[in-house]
């Protein structure tokens, strides 16, 4: 089977091994999360009732600030806010895929690229809790799901391929260079201010939205899923630049990953 992917490299080899484990990543990620909040009454759903709190208290603050219709400026916020907790917690525990696995790393000889889809499929368990926001929101203010909802889940799918590649490589770079995940951290902060998440794109005047959206890597990953489910277009740039950072970004973290893979060991 091996022999088939050489052309990948050790790197893509492994990636393609990881895949077929899918089943093991599936337990590792249930396993931390159970752990992650044991003995809790609620477990994760903790996350989600502090996600509530947090929505509600900036929807009535900026919503009043920005004097926008709550029944629009909700929702959108809703959903902002949890597809930013996911890729920020994504990409923030990436950082740290290789370095948390030392020692399964130095004693189990399973494929590396598992420890970045565990990463990424425990996340996805935590958004799943915090989905339940949104369908409350929408009930509240009268909103509906059109069918458009479809192409949110083409956009996710996206999306993560995305936080896939982004992930594979920061867990490189951060087994490396151990200060990056501050790097990274601060980083994300910056980027929360500048994609419209708590703000919405709209507001912006017509002379910097340019700057601010078409060039956020960011907005077009959070777009292709939030405006579906808001029934709202999704600009056909975003649908092209997400998918043009799939195409070039796994291109570059395999080629990565080809360098590095036999010195991450070394590395954690």
């Amino acid at each position: 089977m091996r022999e088939s992917y050489r052309f990948l490299g050790v790197g893509g080899q492994d990636i393609v091994s990881a895949l077929q484990r899918i089943s093991l990543v599936g337990v590792l990620g249930w396993v931390d999360v159970k752990q992650r909040y044991r003995r809790s009454a609620l477990g994760p759903f903790w996350i989600t009732v502090s996600m509530g709190v947090m929505i509600a208290t900036i929807g009535l603050v900026f919503g009043r600030i920005f004097q926008s219709s709550l029944d629009e400026f909700l929702p959108y916020l809703t959903i902002g806010m949890v597809l930013w907790m996911f890729i920020s917690s994504t990409l923030t525990e990436g950082c740290l895929a290789f370095i948390n696995a030392e020692s399964v790393i130095k004693q189990l000889p399973i494929p590396l690229f598992v420890h970045v889809m565990r990463v990424i499929w425990r996340n996805t368990i935590i958004l799943a809790h915090n989905l339940v926001i949104v369908p409350i929101v929408f009930f509240i203010f009268g909103k509906t799901l059109s069918l458009d909802v479809l192409l949110s889940v083409a956009g996710f799918f996206l999306l993560v391929l995305n936080l896939g590649w982004v992930t594979l490589a920061l867990a490189l770079f951060c087994a490396r260079y151990r200060d990056m995940p501050q790097i990274v951290a601060s980083l994300l902060q910056v980027a929360f201010y500048l994609t419209p998440i708590i703000w919405m794109a709209s507001m912006l005047p017509a002379g910097i939205r340019g700057f601010y959206l078409d060039f956020n890597p960011l907005y077009h990953l959070v777009e292709i899923v939030r405006a579906p489910m808001l029934s709202m277009e999704v600009d056909i740039n975003s649908w092209l630049a997400c998918t043009i950072m799939v195409l070039v970004g796994w291109s570059f973290s395999i080629a990565l990953y080809n360098r590095c893979k036999c010195k991450i060991a070394y590395w954690v």
